[in-house]
This record gives structure tokens, sequence and C-alpha cells, in this order.
């Protein structure tokens, strides 16, 4: 009997630890930007929302989609695996924004009242440990460009 009970409060006190590691999408704001001379994207996401603006006018219109639930499922997989601490230590891969190959583009996550922020990179070749949900952002963007 104390064997079972010793595992089952091996399991409940792992899992319960396992879950606080992991990042909560609902209680954060994620942000990206790029930008160049002549183009400008920002894409805003809270609460299972993308707010998207093309234009650089603070006042500008700026188009609200709901994220579908498939959609929000893969942000929220790509959030739980990015370590929030490491994002202003992130490398990028490429420098083609430095002679206007490519769009400047940043990263930043409004998380339990703490600000987190990459450095620039450029837009379509973020650093490896925040591709996945880069991309994902970005495609939800995607229909409104076309």
């Amino acid at each position: 009997m104390k064997t079972i009970t010793m595992i089952l409060l091996t399991l409940l006190m792992s899992k319960g630890c396992s879950n606080d590691a992991k990042n909560d999408i609902s209680k954060a704001v994620l942000q990206y930007d790029a930008h160049t001379r002549g183009y400008h994207l920002k894409v805003v996401i809270s609460n299972q929302i993308a707010t998207i603006s093309q234009a650089r006018i603070p006042d500008s219109p700026s188009e609200q989609i709901k994220i579908s639930d498939a959609d929000w499922k893969e942000l929220v997989g790509c959030f739980e695996k990015i370590n929030l601490e490491e994002l202003p230590n992130l490398k990028d891969p490429s420098q083609k924004r430095f002679y206007d190959g490519a769009a400047i583009a940043e990263l930043k996550v409004r998380y339990q009242d703490k600000n987190y922020e990459t450095k620039a990179f450029d837009h379509n070749n973020p650093p490896a440990e925040i591709q996945q949900l880069v991309d994902k952002i970005v495609s939800l963007a995607k229909p409104l460009e076309e």
C-alpha cells in the first residue's frame, strides 16, 4: 500500500511541476514586428485574437481576426517550448537586413508582467529556437497580405 501511495504521489508531484514549467499563452501578449522602408507588418496576439496592421501610422486601421482552434493549439505548443529568459540572447542566423535584403523583425512577449524581447533578426529567417512560433505568427497575417 505504501508503494502505491508513493508512486501516486511521485506522479502527481512530477505532473504538477512539469505544468508549472510550461509557458501559459493565455497569460501572454505576443507582438511580432517586421519593417523596411516600404514594408510594415505588426501582429499582436492575445486571447485567441490576432490584431494585424500593415501601416506605419499609429492610428491606422488594423484588422482583428479570431484564431482558429487548430491554429491556437499550434501556437500554444510552440509557445510552451520557448525559454523566455533566453529571448534577448538568441543569435540571428543571417544579416540580410543590414543591406536591405530583408525586413528587420523582432518578437516581443509580455508574460506575467514581464517583458521579453529578441534582438533584431531577418524577417522570414528567425533564430532556430523561435522559428516555429514566428512562422505560425506570420502565417496568420498571410491571407491579409495577398
